[in-house]
């Protein structure tokens, strides 16, 4: 099942893909190619408003320094850049 839906104050469509799956409810966003699931439709909906709002950086924040020492990570090596990703993201 897939389904879009639309938004009468914007100036395009927001498409989004929903399908039941083993357990539960899988969603993309498909401007964003953002995916989440839930229980049910209504938990899978509400998860990808979050997920897309934090890929685009409209909440949340990066961690302090201090918060990934915290975690066992050296700051210093917490870097992105132009390195290639490894086979499990790709």
């Amino acid at each position: 099942m897939a389904s879009s839906t639309r938004d009468p104050d914007a100036d395009h469509e927001d498409e989004i893909r929903m399908w039941r799956g083993d357990d539960g409810w899988v969603i993309t966003d498909i401007e964003t190619g953002v995916t989440t699931q839930g229980e049910t439709r209504e938990e899978a909906l509400e998860m990808l408003d979050e997920a897309v709002a934090l890929h685009k950086g409209e909440i949340g924040r990066e961690p302090t320094d201090e918060e990934l020492r915290e975690l066992g990570i050296d700051p210093e090596d917490n870097t992105t850049g132009d390195a290639e990703l490894p086979d499990f993201i790709q």
